[in-house]
C-alpha cells in the first residue's frame, strides 16, 4: 500500500519552505558580495564570500532533504533581489552582517513556530541552524570590525582573511544531509 501525503502542511513547514527560498536567495547575495571583492582584485575576501554562498546553498539543500524526508512537497520558488554595487569593503561586509542577523531572527521564528506546533522533531532539526547563526553572526560581525581597523589597508585585510578565515573543508559531523547527497 502506498504511503499518502498529508494534505495540509504545518506553519513550520510552510515558514521552512519561505526560508529555503531565503536560503538560496543568501547565496546570490553573497555570490555578489564575492564578485564585488573579485572586482576590487580582494582575492581572500573574494573566496571568502565564494564559499559563504556555497554554504547558503548548502543551508537549503538541508532543508529541502528534511522536508523530503518528512514526506511535504517542495517546491522552489525565485530568489529575491539581490545587491550587486557597494561604495565600499565596510558596505559589503555590513550588508552581510545585516543579513546573518536577520537570518538568525528568521531561525529563531522557525524553531518558535515549531515549538508551538509540538513539532519536536522540526525543533530538533532547528537547532543545528541556531548554532550555526551564532557562528555566523560572530564571524561576519568580526570580519566588519577587522575591514574597519584596517582603514583601507588591503593587504593587512587580505593577510587577516587568510590566516582566520581559510576553512579545512572538514564537514561538519552534526550538521543536516544536503539533498542530492552534498556534503
Amino acid at each position: 500500500m502506498a504511503k499518502q501525503k498529508e494534505d495540509t502542511e504545518s506553519g513550520f513547514q510552510s515558514l521552512l519552505k519561505r526560508q529555503i527560498q531565503r536560503e538560496f536567495s543568501a547565496a546570490h547575495q553573497y555570490l555578489a558580495v564575492a564578485i564585488y571583492f573579485d572586482t576590487q582584485h580582494l582575492p581572500q575576501m573574494s573566496q571568502r564570500f565564494y564559499a559563504q554562498s556555497t554554504e547558503e546553498r548548502s543551508h537549503a539543500l538541508m532543508m529541502v532533504q528534511y522536508l523530503l524526508d518528512r514526506d511535504v512537497d517542495v517546491d522552489i520558488k525565485g530568489v529575491d533581489p539581490v545587491i550587486t554595487t557597494f561604495d565600499s569593503l565596510h558596505d559589503a561586509v555590513e550588508l552581510a552582517v545585516i543579513q546573518e542577523k536577520r537570518v538568525t531572527e528568521e531561525i529563531t521564528e522557525l524553531t518558535r513556530a515549531a515549538r508551538e506546533e509540538s513539532d519536536f522533531l522540526g525543533e530538533r532539526f532547528m537547532q543545528w541552524f541556531l548554532q550555526e547563526q551564532v557562528e555566523e553572526v560572530a564571524s561576519m560581525t568580526t570580519l566588519l570590525a577587522v575591514v574597519d581597523q584596517a582603514a583601507g589597508n588591503i593587504f593587512d585585510l587580505e593577510a587577516y582573511v587568510a590566516r582566520e578565515t581559510a576553512t579545512t573543508g572538514a564537514a561538519d559531523p552534526s550538521a543536516p544531509k544536503m539533498a542530492g547527497g552534498g556534503t
